[in-house]
């Protein structure tokens, strides 16, 4: 931790339903990307931790899986990850979509906020869909009945409307007592971490709806080559079945071909630097609910217990 009485911070757990924009909106407040947006549900696996330093506040973001119905091991486990992140913030940011009724999932987060006494804000995200204000300012109404929110923000991660009033409500929950990151720190999460979600988030995007979940991504090397700026980057993707990998490879390789093309490019803007990306496919079966898999994999072990 850095000390100054002058800085203030807050750590903010972003939780919601999934496909909501959770992953959009952190990204469009940070300026980069650093977690993988997709319009299929459930994209976010990982507790993804960004950092916004701006003056003497510094705003600390946990963006969590989308609350869901477990179906296997990795299920539960980002279960558990929303359920943890949420204990010991100073506060929550709750997104849901504009123009959607309260659902159970968003009944559940408020009451765990009303018994641990945490703060929290509300982010409408996807205004720009909704063409009636009413439709808008009932919403508004119904989600105030429900729990007393500090803030009620209309957003859109599409245009940014509103984003810096609810940046600027976030920041008037920061405590003194200094920064824990430095100033321009814009994630805790491993560089290995990072590389391995753009892949993924690619495969989300180009393949079939049943292939993505069913894929992992695991970074065998990162390494910067002596005396030059290209940074070598070698990836095993995992599936769950041989027709799914003939699938991600594509006719002529063109599918993982197109995936790496694309997944190489969020690199180099990411690392700022040149990125030569080699990536390899294995089928192991069932890895999803293979506890001894999940942790070698990277999930956490305590969660497997």
């Amino acid at each position: 931790m850095i000390n100054n009485e002058n800085q203030k911070s807050a750590f903010i757990a972003i939780v919601g339903r999934p496909n909501v924009g959770k992953s959009s909106i952190l990204n469009r407040i940070l300026g980069q990307k650093i977690a993988i947006v997709s319009s299929k549900p459930q994209t976010t696996r990982t507790r993804i931790t960004g950092i916004l330093t701006q003056g003497d506040t510094q705003l600390v973001f946990i963006d969590t899986p989308g609350m869901h119905k477990p179906k296997n091991e990795l299920g539960k486990y980002m279960v558990r990850s929303v359920t943890e992140s949420v204990a010991g913030v100073d506060m929550c940011l709750l997104v849901t979509e504009a123009g959607k009724e309260i659902t159970p999932t968003e009944e559940n987060l408020m009451k765990r906020f009303s018994e641990q006494k945490i703060p929290a804000v509300l982010a409408i995200n996807k205004i720009d869909t909704v063409k009636e204000k009413d439709v808008l300012l009932a919403q508004i109404l119904s989600y105030s009945k429900k729990f007393d929110f500090d803030a009620i923000v209309p957003v859109s991660a599409e245009t940014d409307q509103g984003l810096e009033d609810l940046i600027g409500e976030l920041k008037n929950h920061a405590q003194p007592g200094g920064h824990f990151f430095e100033d321009d720190t814009l994630t805790d999460q491993p560089e290995r971490v990072i590389a391995a979600e753009m892949i993924r988030e690619k495969i989300l995007r180009l393949c079939e709806k049943e292939i993505p979940h069913g894929t992992a991504v695991v970074i065998e090397k990162l390494r910067q080559r002596e005396d030059s700026e290209i940074l070598d980057i070698d990836a095993t993707i995992y599936c769950e079945k041989e027709s799914h990998k003939r699938i991600i490879i594509g006719k002529n390789g063109a599918m993982i071909k197109k995936i790496s093309t694309f997944a190489r490019q969020d690199m180099e803007n990411f690392f700022g630097c040149k990125v030569n990306l080699q990536t390899w496919l294995k089928v192991k079966e069932g890895w999803r609910n293979r506890s001894g898999v999940l942790k070698n994999f990277g999930f956490d072990p305590k969660d497997f217990d």
